[in-house]
């Protein structure tokens, strides 16, 4: 399969070290850093679970004309990914998120981004260079992974939602709260339920699933979404499609870092829309393919070997 891919992308540094002591100058660990290692974060990590699974990615992004823009294009290049659809745009950084972590510990974790939205000439250059893509190339899914950075404009959107309708192509959009509403008519709408909860503007609580059923079918139908998937963290997810729900609970296992699960999620499922399995295999690959990269301490793709001799062992 080939997917399209809009969305922030992102930077993700790690600072892996030891700690040994504290601060004489204020109360927290100082970190003797033995390790500095990059990621693809963001829409490229969505990119990186696409390609994990066996399809290819195109990815559609911005990055500024800075240190970290031609370091991301580095490993763009390094994954074996393409990068015509990476736009520089030189009034923004390129979104970097540090993490420092000491004795396997998250001890601290500092962003550097924009969050404003794209300039007007930016938005239609994006939009000539997706049209033409799915003209000259076409894909099977197009995923929008909104981290609230400023790239998916109500415009593009739009013009993306209108051509993948024109073309019969399943979209997924994971949401965020700046164009929670925006998101109408989309085959897939998958945010996790604290997004889901400000998202739609109600009061519900984390484990009450009959509230998130009626809450999940209303919103549904108000924004006319074939598929709601809520993540739920440890509780696992909840998917719905109209006619049928489904709630997995999440598999006890050793957890090192949710960092990157959402894309894991989102990644998996809309191969699976895609590809017309059914709602409950749907929900149970990604579940467990969402659990699966919390085993890893960083933000990492999926493992497709993994995920196969787990399914293998679950039962529908």
């Amino acid at each position: 399969m080939r997917a399209l891919v809009i969305g922030d992308v992102m930077l993700d540094t790690y600072l892996w070290g030891n700690v040994e002591r504290i601060s004489p100058e204020a109360p927290i660990p100082v970190v003797s850093v033995n390790k500095r290692e990059s990621r693809l974060g963001g829409a490229a990590n969505v990119a990186l679970n696409l390609q994990a699974l066996g399809a290819t990615p195109v990815l559609f992004s911005v990055v500024g004309n800075d240190i970290s823009g031609r370091e991301f294009r580095r490993l763009i290049t390094e994954k074996n990914l393409s990068e015509h659809g990476i736009f520089d745009d030189p009034e923004r950084p390129t979104t970097v998120k540090s993490r420092i972590i000491g004795k396997g510990q998250h001890i601290a974790r500092v962003d550097e981004e924009s969050t404003f939205s794209i300039s007007s000439e930016l938005e239609e250059h994006m939009k000539r260079a997706i049209e033409k893509e799915l003209e000259k190339n076409g894909v099977d899914v197009i995923l929008l992974v909104d981290y609230d950075k400023g790239l998916i404009t109500q415009g593009l959107f739009e013009k993306v939602n209108r051509l993948a309708g024109k073309k019969g192509i399943p979209v997924a959009v994971d949401p965020k709260k700046r164009n929670f509403l925006h998101y109408k008519n989309v085959d897939f709408f998958k945010p996790n339920f604290y997004e889901f909860v400000e998202g739609a503007g109600i009061r519900l609580s984390k484990g009450d699933m009959e509230g998130l059923s009626k809450a999940a079918a209303a919103f549904k139908t108000r924004q006319n979404l074939k598929f709601i998937c809520v993540t739920l963290s440890e509780l696992g997810v909840f998917v719905s499609n109209g006619e049928e729900e489904h709630y997995l609970p999440a598999l006890i296992r050793e957890i090192a870092d949710v960092s990157g699960a959402g894309d894991t999620v989102l990644s998996v499922a809309s191969l699976a829309l895609a590809a017309g399995l059914p709602v409950p295999q749907m929900a149970l690959l990604a579940n467990l393919a969402g659990g699966l990269v919390c085993e890893k301490p960083g933000v990492v793709p999926v493992d497709k070997n993994k995920l196969k001799k787990l399914m293998e062992t679950e039962k529908l």
